[in-house]
């Protein structure tokens, strides 16, 4: 069964960095791509981040230059690391797989999500 787990999420002051980590198990994703996305209270579920396979990656605008997908096919895990952090940035985060396309922006595209760990950014 597969189980995507995430860690890293805290209270963190305007201006701070965190640095979001998601394990999976159950299967290796070495070629799917893995995503990042955010929800905040009463708002939608939005994309953050993706890395391919292959190692592309982009961004929802909001957080280019502040944030760095990155992964680790060995530990099967991908990372998020948020820099210059928002008030704006806060929200439960989740990551996700994208079995077999190279990590597009739409929800749908994905197939496995983790439970979300929260972040909240004071200011």
């Amino acid at each position: 069964q597969v189980q995507l787990v995430e860690s890293g999420g805290g209270l963190v002051q305007a201006g701070g960095s965190l640095r979001l980590s998601c394990k999976a198990s159950g299967r290796t994703f070495t070629n799917s791509a893995m995503g990042w996305f955010r929800q905040a209270p009463g708002k939608e579920r939005e994309f953050v981040a993706a890395i391919s396979w292959s190692g592309s990656t982009s961004y929802v605008d909001s957080v280019k230059g502040r944030f760095t997908i990155s992964r680790d096919n060995a530990k099967n895990t991908v990372y998020l690391q948020m820099n210059n952090l928002k008030p704006e940035d806060t929200a439960v985060y989740y990551c996700a797989v994208d079995k077999w396309g190279d990590g597009a922006p739409g929800i749908g595209e994905y197939d496995y999500w983790g439970q979300g760990t929260q972040v909240t950014v004071s200011s």
